[in-house]
C-alpha cells in the first residue's frame, strides 16, 4: 500500500547516513538544515581531478592532481616543525609539506609507496612543494580517476569538503520527481529555457569531466540558467511580500529641530559637506513619520557616515527617544563610542556601551539604565539583541557594516522598539542601515528594492588617495625591503593574509606563516599576528600595542577589514588579492591614507591571473573611487561580494548574476505578481528553497 512521498524540504539532514547531531549543527551553521537545502548548497567552484599531472609539467599556485612513488619522509624543525615527504615520478621531484601531522601519518609515508595527491605548488626552498594536500596510497594496484569535475562548496569550520561531497551524494542518489518538485508554471518558464530540474541539479554537483570547469563558472549551460531564473524569481517574490508587510507597520514620528544639528555641528568641530546635508534631510523626512524608516545608506570609505548618523540621532534624542547602533566588532564599538560620547554627551545625552565584555555589576546597572531611559544612545556589539536587554522608548536602530550581520540578529535587534512601554506586534524603529560598500543601482534595485537609498557621493576636504601598487610575489624580496623603509622611517605596516580555503584553520595558519617569516627576514621590527580566532581581549592588546606604535608590523586575516584606524599606518601589503572581490579590497586598503603621510597598499599577486584577475586588480591600480570600482565587481563577479553573501552565505545570489542575467531579471520582476497571485503556494515554496528567511531580509 503506497503513501505520500515526502519530498526533500520535509527530510531532515539527520535521516541521511552519517549525520548525528553535532554534524547537523555544523549545516545549520550554513543553513542546510533539509535535504533540499543540500541540494540547492550549489557548488562555488570545481577542481580538474580527471587526470594526473606529470611532476615535471607541475606550475606554481595551478591545482593539480599527482601520483607518485615516496623517496622518503622526515619530520623537519625549523620555526615551525614539519613532515616533509619527497615524491618522485618519470618526470621530476616535488615535496609535499605539513604542518600539522601525527606519528602514525609519518609513518604511512614508508618509501617505495604510490601516493595520490591534490594540491597547490609554491615555490619552496627546493623547488615546488605543495602545502597540506589532499591524498590516498594506492599500493593495491590503483585508484579510478574521478569521472567528473570535483564540485568546492563553501563550508565551516570542521565540515570538509569531502563529508559535503558525500552528503550532497546521497540526496542525489535517492532525488525524484517526486521528492523534488519543479514549481515553475509552464507560463512563466522563460522559453529560452529548455532544461529540467533535476538534469541541471545533477550536472552542477556532477559536472562530466568532458564539460570545462571555465563554462561552469560562466553559468550559461541551460540548466544553470534555469536555477538562476528561479533564484531571482525567488528574490524577487520575497521582496514583494516584504512591501506589502512593510506598509502596515507603525513607528515613533519625530518632530525635527534644525538648530540642535547646529548644537552637534558647533561640538564636532568641522563643516559637513554637501552630500552630507542633503542625505541627512532624507532621513528627517522619513523619521518625521509614522511609519518606520527603512532606509540604505552608502557611502565611501570615509564620506562621513558616522556624522550624518549622529545627526539623525540627535533629533530622536530630542524628542525623549532612545537610539542603538550596532557594530561587528568590539573594536568598532570602542571607536564609535569615543566619537559619540565627544559629540553627544555635552548636548546631555548618556552615551553608553554595551559589548560582550560588559560583565556583572557594570552589566546589570547598564540594562536598567535602558530600560528605565537614564541611558539614551547606545553602541554595542550583537550583545544588544540579547534576549535580557530591554529598552525604554527604542525608536532608531542604526547598523553599521550591515552586511557583517546575520538576518536573525538585525530581526531581533528590530524587536525590540517599545510604543509607551508596552511591546506592540506592528510596532518597529526607524532603521539606518550603513554601508562603506558603495552598490551599483542594478543591484540596489534588484535587492534593496523595498528600501529608500541615501548616497554620500562627496568627500571631506583632506582626505588622501592612497597609492596602489601591482607586484607579482615573485618580486617579495622587494616588498619586504619597502616594508623596511617605511618602518625605519617611523611609519607602521599591514600585511594582510587573505582567505587561501574555505576554512579558519587554513586562514590563520596562512597568517602564522607569513608572520614567522616575516620576522625571520625583518628581525630588527616588532612583529604582531591579529586573526579572527583571538579572544577579544588579545584582539584589543594587539590593537593597543598597534596603535601606540610598540608594534611595526601587523600580521592579519581579513579581520582589520572593518574598524582599524590607525593614523601612522602608511603601507599596506595585501597577499593573494586575487581571491578576494574588489569591495573588499576596497575595505582593506581603506585602513591606510588616514594620516598626513603619503600612504601606498601593494598588491602582491600569484600567478597565473586568470582574466577577471587582471581585471579586478587593474581597477584597484587605477582608482581609489569605491562607486567606480563597485560598478565592475558587479559586472566582474556578480552581487556576493558586494552584499557580503560570500562571507556570510546570506542575502547574496547562490546561482544568478545580475549582470549576466539580466534578461531573466527583468522577465522574474514581471512574472513575480503573477505567480504571487495565482500559485500563492508555489511562491511561498520557490521562496522556501532559494531566500532564507527572506521574510525578514532588507526590512530588518
Amino acid at each position: 500500500m503506497g503513501g505520500v512521498v515526502a519530498g526533500l524540504a520535509e527530510r531532515p539532514v539527520l535521516d541521511l547516513r552519517g549525520v548525528g547531531p553535532s554534524l547537523a549543527l555544523l549545516l545549520s551553521k550554513i543553513k542546510i538544515r533539509n535535504q533540499q537545502d543540500l541540494l540547492f548548497h550549489l557548488p562555488i567552484r570545481y577542481e580538474d581531478r580527471t587526470r594526473i599531472t606529470p611532476i615535471g609539467a607541475l606550475q606554481p599556485y595551478l591545482s593539480a592532481l599527482v601520483e607518485a612513488e615516496v623517496l622518503g619522509a622526515a619530520v623537519v624543525m625549523g620555526r615551525r616543525r614539519s613532515l616533509v615527504v619527497k615524491l618522485g615520478d618519470n618526470s621530476g621531484v616535488t615535496t609535499i609539506r605539513y604542518f600539522h601531522f601525527n606519528q602514525s601519518q609519518k609513518n604511512a609515508f614508508r618509501t617505495g609507496r604510490r601516493v595520490r595527491c591534490f594540491g597547490e605548488p609554491r615555490p619552496g626552498s627546493n623547488g615546488l612543494e605543495l602545502y597540506h594536500p589532499e591524498y590516498n596510497f594506492i599500493d593495491d594496484g590503483g585508484l579510478e580517476l574521478d569521472k567528473s569535475l570535483t564540485p568546492i562548496y563553501s563550508t565551516t569550520e570542521g565540515l570538509g569538503q569531502k563529508r559535503i561531497r558525500d552528503l550532497v551524494g546521497q540526496v542525489l542518489d535517492s532525488m525524484s520527481e517526486e521528492t523534488i518538485k519543479d514549481l515553475l508554471p509552464v507560463e512563466m518558464r522563460p522559453q529560452q529555457i529548455d532544461a529540467g530540474l533535476i538534469a541541471a541539479l545533477r550536472e552542477l554537483h556532477r559536472p562530466s569531466a568532458d564539460i570545462s570547469s571555465e563554462l561552469l563558472q560562466d553559468g550559461m549551460r541551460p540548466g544553470q540558467q534555469l536555477l538562476a531564473y528561479e533564484e531571482l524569481l525567488a528574490h524577487q517574490l520575497s521582496l514583494a511580500e516584504i512591501r506589502a508587510r512593510t506598509l502596515k507597520e507603525k513607528a515613533h514620528p519625530v518632530p525635527i529641530d534644525t538648530a540642535l544639528s547646529a548644537a552637534l555641528l558647533s561640538k564636532v568641530g568641522f563643516e559637513p559637506t554637501g552630500a552630507q546635508i542633503r542625505v541627512s534631510q532624507e532621513i528627517f523626512s522619513d523619521i518625521n513619520k509614522a511609519q518606520p524608516m527603512l532606509r540604505l545608506l552608502q557611502g565611501d570609505v570615509g564620506s562621513g557616515k558616522t556624522l550624518v548618523a549622529a545627526m539623525a540621532s540627535v533629533q530622536v534624542l530630542a524628542a525623549g527617544l532612545q537610539v542603538a547602533l550596532m557594530v561587528p566588532t568590539e573594536i568598532l564599538a570602542e571607536q564609535h563610542l569615543k566619537s559619540f560620547t565627544a559629540w553627544l554627551d555635552p548636548l546631555g545625552f548618556k552615551t553608553v556601551s554595551l559589548t560582550g565584555r560588559t560583565k556583572g555589576k557594570a552589566r546589570e546597572t547598564l540594562l536598567q539604565m535602558l530600560a528605565d531611559g537614564s541611558a539614551n544612545f547606545v553602541v554595542g556589539t550583537q550583545a544588544l539583541f540579547q534576549q535580557d536587554v530591554e529598552f525604554h522608548k527604542l525608536a532608531l536602530v542604526i547598523i553599521d557594516e550591515q552586511h557583517r550581520f546575520g538576518v536573525g540578529q538585525r530581526f531581533a535587534l528590530n524587536q525590540k522598539a517599545h510604543l509607551d512601554g508596552q511591546k506592540v506586534e506592528d510596532f518597529r524603529a526607524h532603521q539606518l542601515v550603513m554601508t562603506a560598500t558603495p552598490i551599483p543601482r542594478t543591484l540596489a534595485m534588484s535587492h534593496y528594492s523595498n528600501l529608500d537609498l541615501s548616497v554620500i557621493d562627496e568627500y571631506p576636504a583632506g582626505r588622501q588617495p592612497v597609492t596602489t601598487a601591482l607586484i607579482s610575489r615573485d618580486r617579495r624580496d622587494a616588498v619586504v625591503a619597502s616594508i623596511r623603509k617605511a618602518c625605519a622611517q617611523g611609519r607602521q605596516v599591514y600585511w594582510v593574509c587573505t582567505l587561501i580555503e574555505e576554512s579558519e584553520n587554513f586562514d590563520l595558519q596562512a597568517a602564522e606563516l607569513a608572520a614567522d617569516e616575516l620576522r625571520l627576514l625583518l628581525p630588527a621590527l616588532n612583529v604582531g599576528l591579529l586573526h579572527g580566532r583571538m579572544k577579544p581581549v588579545e584582539k584589543d592588546a594587539v590593537m593597543d600595542e598597534f596603535r601606540a606604535g610598540k608594534i611595526q608590523l601587523l600580521v592579519s586575516t581579513t579581520v582589520i577589514e572593518v574598524g582599524v584606524d590607525v593614523a601612522n599606518a602608511s603601507l599596506m601589503v595585501i597577499e593573494n588579492p586575487e581571491r578576494l572581490g574588489l569591495a573588499q579590497l576596497h575595505q582593506l586598503r581603506g585602513r591606510v591614507g588616514r594620516g598626513k603621510d603619503k600612504s601606498h597598499c601593494i598588491l602582491l599577486y600569484g600567478t597565473p591571473l586568470s582574466q577577471h584577475a587582471r581585471e579586478r586588480l587593474k581597477a584597484m591600480r587605477e582608482t581609489n573611487d569605491g562607486f567606480e570600482l563597485a560598478e565592475v565587481d558587479l559586472r566582474l563577479r556578480g552581487p556576493g561580494e558586494l552584499l557580503g553573501a560570500r562571507q556570510t552565505g546570506e542575502a547574496g545570489y547562490r546561482i544568478a548574476d545580475l549582470m549576466r542575467d539580466q534578461a531573466l531579471l527583468a522577465e522574474a520582476k514581471n512574472n513575480a505578481p503573477k505567480l504571487l497571485e495565482k500559485y500563492p503556494k508555489k511562491a511561498k515554496l520557490l521562496i522556501q528553497r532559494w531566500v532564507h528567511r527572506a521574510e525578514d531580509f532588507a526590512s530588518v
